[in-house]
């Protein structure tokens, strides 16, 4: 058997372990070309003397003496700042998992996409941020995108791509996060422990208060539409807090095609990384019986707006996205940090929305500049919300 070279651009975060944790059960299929994270460089140090990449790249360049010493004497090659990140996504794998959050993640994907890897993408900023110009990448260079967001992977899964007339819509599934019969005025002083405390998903921090916002969701919408070239009105979105069903694909002739799965990030991982083969997987397998039931319902936009702000934002086209996904990530960390609420969250974004010009990027480097505009609106929005609450 041959194996299959793979590089993990973000292997310290939740995706990139359990890649790791897939791939250290089945050695003869697979050997790892590189390794990347961002600042987390003993868990980086930890998994090259465990994988035996050939390269490792610490994104934060104030940590390359670390790994060098870390390192030394393993034959590794070592590389330091962004620059090594995108050479390790510019290595030959024949395989590359995009888990780096955020849109720091854009860049070291393109690398890959270039090159015409498989690239299996669980950076959905890429596609918020810079979809129309990420996907054009895509097609010029002839590489395979692999969707591994549980519910991208399960209407990839489900999606009659080579008979598209017949698809009427799909359906994306939202656990509702930790909050989701809480009253909205009780929200107001939730700590960043309860947000990032999700009911049945593991995930970083980032991603988990993104979804008790349900922002994630929204971006889910966005990313959706650039994948399956579907516009904002066929994309519907569905409460089911057991996250057994994953989500669907409605047909014209009124069948609905379903994937479903206990909730674990292995499951869309393992089909990514065997594609177009399935492999085995330890995750615990789904028992229906067991479950018993399986609810839905209708997403609340009152108490949760930010899925309507990003479908806003997906209408409105342009840079909105990409303005959306930046204010995101800054009051994100700002929430994380203490310095805003977390109902801040979502003001914040709303606000660079309605005040910063949001042309179309024609580049990349639109996108970066639409990007930096965002978080300097952002980072003036949290400041100044820090401040009065001081004051108060």
């Amino acid at each position: 058997m041959t194996q299959r070279a793979v590089t993990i651009l973000g292997s310290t975060g939740s995706v990139g372990r359990s890649t790791l944790d897939l791939i250290e059960r089945a050695p003869d299929r697979y050997r790892v070309e590189a390794l990347t994270a961002n600042s987390r460089v003993d868990a980086l140090i930890r998994q090259a003397r465990r994988f035996k990449p050939r390269f490792a790249a610490i994104g934060d360049a104030r940590h390359r003496r670390a790994l060098e010493d870390g390192l030394s004497g393993t034959g590794i090659a070592v590389g330091a700042g962004p620059s090594a990140v995108r050479e390790a996504a510019q290595r030959s794998a024949d395989w590359v998992m995009a888990a780096i959050v955020g849109a720091a993640g854009l860049a070291p994907t393109l690398e890959a996409v270039r090159r015409g890897a498989v690239v299996a993408l669980a950076n959905k900023e890429c596609l918020v941020c810079a979809g129309a110009l990420f996907m054009a990448q895509v097609a010029a260079a002839k590489a395979t995108l692999l969707p591994v967001d549980s519910e991208h992977n399960a209407i990839f899964q489900v999606f009659d791509a080579e008979r598209r007339d017949g698809i009427e819509r799909i359906i994306l599934t939202a656990s509702g996060g930790p909050f989701r019969t809480a009253e909205r005025a009780a929200m107001a002083d939730v700590t960043p422990a309860q947000a990032m405390a999700h009911p049945n998903w593991s995930m970083g921090a980032k991603i988990s208060v993104d979804s008790a916002t349900m922002m994630n969701k929204g971006l889910e919408v966005i990313e959706a539409h650039h994948l399956f070239v579907l516009d904002e009105g066929r994309i519907d979105v569905v409460v089911h807090p057991q996250s057994v069903v994953h989500s669907l694909v409605a047909y014209r002739d009124g069948s609905v095609l379903a994937q479903l799965g206990t909730p674990d990030m292995r499951t869309p991982i393992a089909y990514c990384l065997g594609w177009p083969e399935r492999i085995a997987t330890p995750s615990e397998r789904l028992n229906l019986a067991k479950v018993a039931s399986l609810t839905f319902e209708a997403p609340d936009h009152e108490r949760f707006p930010a899925l309507a702000l990003a479908r806003e934002a997906l209408r409105r086209g342009r840079g909105a996205p990409t303005l959306l996904n930046a204010a995101n990530e800054v009051a994100v960390a700002a929430f994380l940090e203490g310095r805003i609420g977390f109902m801040g969250i979502v003001d914040v974004v709303a606000d660079v929305l309605a005040t910063v010009p949001d042309p179309q990027p024609a580049t990349l480097e639109d996108v970066d500049t639409l990007d930096a505009a965002a978080r300097r609106a952002a980072a003036s929005l949290v400041d100044q919300r820090s401040r009065n609450s001081s004051v108060a």
